[in-house]
């Protein structure tokens, strides 16, 4: 019987991977696509985290590593985590996983049992709903509006919580909004999750870096709850090292604990050299990270700027991440001539972004993937020039949307 399991028809695709791989057969195609729908750095990974990779190579790190990772690199982690945020983790208390998205997959898997409600706010990342739904736990959303800089409300917070809340997940700097949470609207969260101290907080950090307002703010800096934050974080965003695949969790003893049974069974450990790279990563300068903020940032000013100028596209400056994540629901409704002569109708986020891919030729994510159908996601992780190529093939296609009968 060639049927695949309940856990996976049940799972939905990446709409971010699927939108991903569709520019990429346009592309092969011969069609000129900019793709703006994958979050990853256009930049190359540091010179001096390469050479460690190949130094690592050259000192043959080809065995197996312990589950955790390194303690080398674990180490080096606790030091950053001393340094930049404030925060005492021994090296016992961090797992190295196979990108943050494993580990957030891990922490999941690990605490959530079947019925478990998980609270997540949106717009959320697409995998947060489907990594709780193969845990067998429900998730509750909630929903954050425009006028709170899509926040969460400490009171949105409470009125969710239920006697079957078992985790709540926190993305800051956030994908796909943008959105940075200061330290006073942190510690008003802060008060509400210490009145539940059986619930959990997965504080996601891999955008730590990407943020244009001022220093990064960790739920895990306050010392009431930090026995319930597991933190999240990686290389990947910040180092430009999306293909090295290494993530890391912070927590608990007892958290760390079951997140190793679990990454034991079915990974292991990371790739050896990738964790020799990433080691480097946080020992060695930071200049590099600093430099790619600042393009980001003028990117940033960039994309904002040129989509406000387009119809239908209300637009606030984000304020950490790479993603631009404009309302655009005042579109639905318009109508345009497909290349088959037919009538066609935007009826949704989705539709847009068919749209857009199809006449601008340029790839997006829906909103509805992040939860938050009435808007449209753009990465803006890649060069001025194909940022200015496309929000202007964008502003084109947009005009050429028409109300009622041609």
């Amino acid at each position: 019987m060639n049927i695949a399991s309940d856990r996976i028809l049940k799972m939905k695709a990446s709409q971010t991977l699927r939108m991903t791989q569709r520019a990429a057969e346009l592309k092969s195609s011969g069609v000129d696509v900019v793709s703006l729908s994958v979050g990853e750095p256009d930049f190359f990974t540091p010179r001096h985290i390469k050479e460690a990779a190949q130094k690592a190579i050259a000192e043959n790190y080809s065995f197996y590593a312990p589950v955790a990772g390194y303690l080398s690199l674990r180490e080096a982690i606790a030091n950053k985590l001393e340094k930049e945020n404030d925060l005492q983790y021994s090296s016992s208390q961090i797992i190295v996983s196979t990108g943050g998205k494993q580990a957030i997959c891990n922490a999941i898997l690990s605490i959530i049992n079947s019925g478990d409600e998980v609270i997540i706010p949106a717009p959320a990342w697409v995998s947060y709903t489907e990594m709780v739904g193969l845990a067998e736990g429900v998730s509750v959303i909630i929903k954050t509006s425009k006028q709170s800089g899509y926040k969460v409300l400490p009171q949105q917070l409470e009125q969710a919580i239920t006697p079957k809340t078992r985790m709540f997940i926190l993305c800051s700097p956030s994908n796909p909004s943008g959105a940075v949470y200061s330290k006073s609207e942190m510690r008003e969260l802060a008060k509400v999750i210490a009145k539940h101290p059986d619930m959990m907080v997965l504080s996601d950090e891999i955008y730590e870096h990407i943020n244009y307002v001022g220093k990064h703010v960790s739920m895990a800096e306050f010392a009431a709850i930090k026995s319930q934050v597991i933190i999240v974080n990686g290389v990947s965003k910040a180092y430009a090292m999306t293909g090295w695949r290494i993530g890391f969790l912070a927590a608990e003893q007892w958290v760390v604990e079951a997140c190793k049974k679990l990454q034991g069974q079915y990974t292991t450990c990371a790739s050896t050299i990738a964790m020799k790279a990433a080691e480097a990563a946080y020992t060695g300068s930071q200049d590099c990270v600093k430099e790619m903020l600042e393009q980001f940032r003028r990117r940033r000013d960039l994309v904002t700027e040129m989509a406000q100028e387009i119809r239908g596209f209300e637009v606030e400056k984000p304020d950490g991440a790479f993603y631009l994540f404009p309302k655009i629901d005042s579109l639905f409704g318009a109508e345009y001539i497909d290349k088959n002569g037919e009538k066609q109708i935007i009826g949704d986020s989705e539709a847009l972004a068919e749209y857009i891919l199809e006449e601008a030729h340029v790839a997006s994510v829906a909103g509805s993937a992040f939860l938050m159908p009435e808007c449209i996601r753009f990465s803006y992780a890649t060069s001025e020039e194909n940022l200015k190529k496309a929000f202007s093939r964008i502003k084109i296609a947009v005009e050429k949307l028409r109300y009622g009968n041609y």
